[in-house]
């Protein structure tokens, strides 16, 4: 497996990881907006900064690059949520960003 490759797999056993904790333990807000900075500084070190990138890869990453945005927009949203049926819609819409992220890198890695 090329280094490019290690580094997605890699991306998306953190994605999957959060994805399980999103799903399972509820995070809080404080602990998930902490995740969610610790993925972003890993895209921007391991995943931006790799080379020798086909034009479908690229693709891929650009994508990425607006989930994650738009992710960090949807943990702002379950921040600011205060009634239960407010927290379970943003936790849901959270769960299927991050899935989108996962199938982006399963995508890369076939």
């Amino acid at each position: 497996m090329s280094l490019n490759l290690e580094k997605y797999q890699e991306f998306a056993t953190l994605l999957e990881q959060l994805c399980s904790d999103v799903t399972i333990t509820q995070l809080d807000a404080v602990t998930l907006r902490q995740r969610l900075s610790e993925l972003q500084q890993f895209f921007v070190q391991e995943i931006v900064s790799l080379t020798d990138l086909d034009s479908r890869q690229q693709s891929y990453q650009t994508e990425m690059s607006k989930q994650l945005r738009l992710l960090e927009i949807d943990v702002m949203f379950f921040q600011g949520a205060r009634q239960s049926a407010t927290i379970q819609a943003r936790m849901k819409t959270i769960e299927e960003r991050l899935s989108t992220l996962i199938r982006y890198c399963q995508a890369i890695l076939q």
